[in-house]
């Protein structure tokens, strides 16, 4: 069969018992960086020396058929460099391919940066959506895609690239999102910082080190109609308010997306 362990995501602590013997039993380990993996084993102390296979982006499609079939004889132990495997690490192609040959795919459950910053973030917990890295670009659009999505978000972000992201999503969320930046979870540096978009993207114009988590509260639910909502734009708009502005304002009040109600107003000007 096909396992897949969850590895600690920073603290050796939480390896569990159960890892600790599967990678002293394993005959075979695809993993996402072998050298990680001998570092992980020796940490924990364990002498055994499987066969080792790199199961990295860059060649999952290809290797899957290959440990497939290896995993009809013999127990494969999958592992990422942290986490779970297939949860924005490589994994998923294999465990696809598995299920479609037919072989058994089990987990060994464990630490999850996902679950962990969530647990933490003080928002929501009972309906979330994991949405993976970040683009690189056009993060403002990506963002504003989701303006209406209800549930907690969960994002993964570079560090270097933490500034623009939080910056990018107060323009198209709105100023006053509810927004939590985990940082270096279950590490020695571990921090949760919490505010509004703005004040984050303040907090962290200079930049962060580490493994970052972003954790972003839902959209509230629509309490006016689109219609309703131009109306109340163009009335600020009217009075004075920058047409930008006005849209974010009204948006952030009535839950209607922000991009359609600035070019719904646009339209009707």
């Amino acid at each position: 069969m096909i396992i897949l362990a969850a590895t600690p995501i920073g603290n050796l602590g939480d390896a569990s018992r159960r890892l600790i013997e599967a990678l002293t039993n394993a005959e075979v380990i695809a993993s996402e960086d072998t050298r990680t993996t001998i570092h992980l084993m020796r940490a924990l102390g364990i002498e055994n020396r499987p066969r080792l296979i790199a199961l990295h982006e860059h060649n999952e499609t290809e290797k899957a058929a290959e440990i497939v079939e290896l995993a009809r004889t013999v127990d494969v132990l999958v592992l990422s460099d942290a986490g779970m495997p297939a949860i924005s690490d490589p994994g998923f192609p294999l465990v696809a391919a598995a299920s479609a040959a037919g072989v058994t795919v089990t987990a060994l459950p464990g630490p999850s940066a996902v679950l962990t910053a969530l647990a933490v973030s003080g928002l929501p917990t009972d309906r979330f959506t994991f949405e993976g890295f970040l683009p690189r670009k056009s993060r403002v659009a990506y963002f504003a895609a989701l303006a209406r999505e209800q549930r907690t978000m969960v994002f993964f972000e570079s560090p270097n690239r933490l500034p623009a992201a939080l910056a990018d999503l107060a323009e198209a969320l709105g100023s006053e999102r509810r927004v939590v930046v985990c940082r270096e979870l279950t590490k020695l540096h571990e921090e949760v910082a919490r505010g509004s978009a703005a004040e984050l993207a303040e907090r962290f114009k200079g930049g962060a080190r580490g493994e970052i988590c972003l954790v972003v509260e839902g959209a509230k639910p629509a309490t006016s109609t689109l219609p309703t909502g131009i109306a109340q734009v163009l009335q600020l708009v009217s009075e004075g308010s920058r047409l930008k502005e006005a849209a974010t304002e009204v948006a952030e009040a009535t839950g209607l997306s922000r991009r359609d109600l600035y070019e719904g107003a646009l339209a009707a000007r």
